[in-house]
């Protein structure tokens, strides 16, 4: 079973305590997709690091696309892997070989247990005024052209066709229901819009608003909620 959450920011007790809704659900036939600011790759500390194998330990597979507060430089260091048919950087793998933190890049469409996922993440940071540039804040949040136009000729292979879509930011005309007056965001929004408006989808989750919410056009924004993908009922 796939399941899907919001926003982790490196926090240690969405993996950590053991009567979450993550630790008491989820088995090794799981895989658990989070929409962006994953956060656990920000320094490449010991602690971080022994967190990660952590992690990898775990019975469930552990997918995440990119948000707008992540270590891009580190994560860049990574290798570019193939993985269910999409482009992925393997985080760490468990004794056995098997990967078990991955991310999954920008414009990418995976066959996920039968179920095809459009990925793309990225976003903006409103708050970049008070960070520094590649130590808390880095240039690779906001996608490129070439990411945009990757995505674009991957859905074309699929007759632009998926069963779910997975990001960070949202498609423009949902971002302003939340946040009106966007300009630095607003070329990633529109973007997405088109992909909404030419992509048939069962369902999207993105993350980046902090909140946990259906909204519309079989829409939902997540934070510390865990959604079974196919049925998009809430797990506690």
């Amino acid at each position: 079973m796939i399941y899907v959450t919001g926003d982790c920011h490196g926090e240690e007790g969405r993996f950590k305590y053991m009567d979450s809704a993550i630790e008491k659900e989820l088995t090794e036939n799981d895989k658990l997709i989070v929409c962006g600011d994953f956060g656990y790759i920000s320094n490449d500390s010991y602690p971080e690091r022994m967190f990660l194998r952590f992690m990898s330990e775990k019975p469930y597979q552990i997918l995440w696309v990119d948000g707008n507060h992540e270590n891009f430089d580190l994560i860049d260091e990574y290798p570019v892997e193939e993985w269910c048919g999409g482009r992925v950087h393997v985080i760490r793998r468990d004794k056995a070989g098997k990967p078990k933190i991955i991310h999954l890049m920008r414009g990418q469409v995976f066959k996920i247990e039968g179920k095809s996922i459009f990925t793309f993440g990225g976003a903006y940071s409103i708050d970049k005024y008070m960070r520094t540039p590649h130590r808390s804040w880095w240039p690779q949040e906001m996608p490129t052209d070439a990411e945009m136009k990757e995505a674009v000729e991957n859905l074309k292979k699929v007759d632009n066709k998926v069963d779910y879509i997975i990001t960070h930011a949202a498609p423009e005309e949902t971002m302003c229901i939340f946040h009106p007056n966007h300009p630095e965001e607003k070329p990633l929004n529109n973007f997405l819009e088109w992909v909404r408006e030419n992509v048939a989808y069962r369902h999207w989750y993105m993350g980046h608003l902090h909140r946990s919410e259906d909204v519309w056009r079989h829409q939902t924004i997540l934070w510390f909620d865990v959604r079974n993908i196919e049925t998009n009922e809430s797990i506690e």
